[in-house]
């Protein structure tokens, strides 16, 4: 297991690293999230390669699949959404703030926090590959959170892509389909994902240990980078975003609340 924790890290460098040229070539490095998602198929796949004969061949393939038709759907979906677009606020901000060299505090500060976070939350993926038995119930819920969330990730990026598409309703607030019942289906989407590709590998020990990476995507999506960042100048640039606010769930599915008479 050691030497793969050590090539998967590996692949993250490498991958990371082309990503930086290719952030170098088209002039922003918005890049990044495009390999967010591909990130970590790569590391699936040097995880199922490096380990051939190892584990249970029922949940090594699981874990490749899962992660593989999360990650790719996720590159897809930014790159189509970033495709002919500049730089992202948030990058030029950070960038903004660089003193000396600006590619050496990209990487210092963008792509080394990126590759940290991309392997530490892929171990119960990379574990999953190297653990045998437990082939049960767990396994299968892990499965079917994951296939909960990979809907509301989905269906949750879809419907706001049509929406924004639609420039009569700019300026205005999405609230229907899945967006009725939760302000962020695609944070509960990614959420529920890697609590069930780490169910998939906690179903056989030492997959349990692995617990502090779903946790981490958790706690940043709901409290950290993510839903809090996002609402934070939302409703600054949407009137309508408070009222929102209060009749929809922050971030766990559930029907709204009647509005105000």
């Amino acid at each position: 297991m050691v030497t793969m924790l050590g090539l998967t890290a590996l692949t993250v460098v490498v991958i990371l690293g082309i990503t930086f040229a290719v952030a170098l070539r088209v002039g922003k490095q918005a890049v990044i999230d495009v390999t967010w998602g591909l990130g970590f198929v790569a590391i699936a796949l040097t995880a199922f390669l490096t380990t051939d004969g190892q584990g249970d061949g029922l949940r090594r393939w699981l874990a490749l699949l899962l992660t593989a038709v999360w990650g790719l759907r996720l590159a897809a979906h930014i790159f189509s959404r970033s495709r002919g677009k500049g730089e992202d606020p948030r990058y030029e901000a950070m960038m903004k703030r660089a003193k000396g060299n600006r590619n050496a505090y990209a990487l210092l500060h963008i792509y080394l926090p990126q590759g940290v976070i991309m392997w530490f939350v892929s171990l119960p993926v990379q574990v999953a590959m190297v653990v045998e038995g437990g082939l049960g119930w767990v396994l299968w819920l892990g499965v079917l959170v994951w296939a909960v969330g990979f809907f509301f990730e989905s269906v949750g990026d879809l419907q706001l892509t049509r929406f924004r598409s639609d420039p009569a309703n700019r300026g205005t607030v999405l609230d229907t389909g899945l967006w009725r019942y939760t302000r962020h289906p695609n944070y509960f989407g990614d959420a529920c994902v890697w609590t069930g590709l780490w169910l998939v590998a906690a179903s056989a020990w030492p997959g349990v240990l692995t617990v502090l990476s779903p946790a981490a995507v958790v706690w940043n999506l709901y409290a950290g980078t993510g839903k809090k960042l996002l609402e934070k100048d939302i409703g600054d640039r949407r009137p309508q975003y408070a009222d929102y606010v209060r009749r929809t769930s922050g971030f766990f599915p559930w029907p709204p609340k009647k509005a105000e008479s």
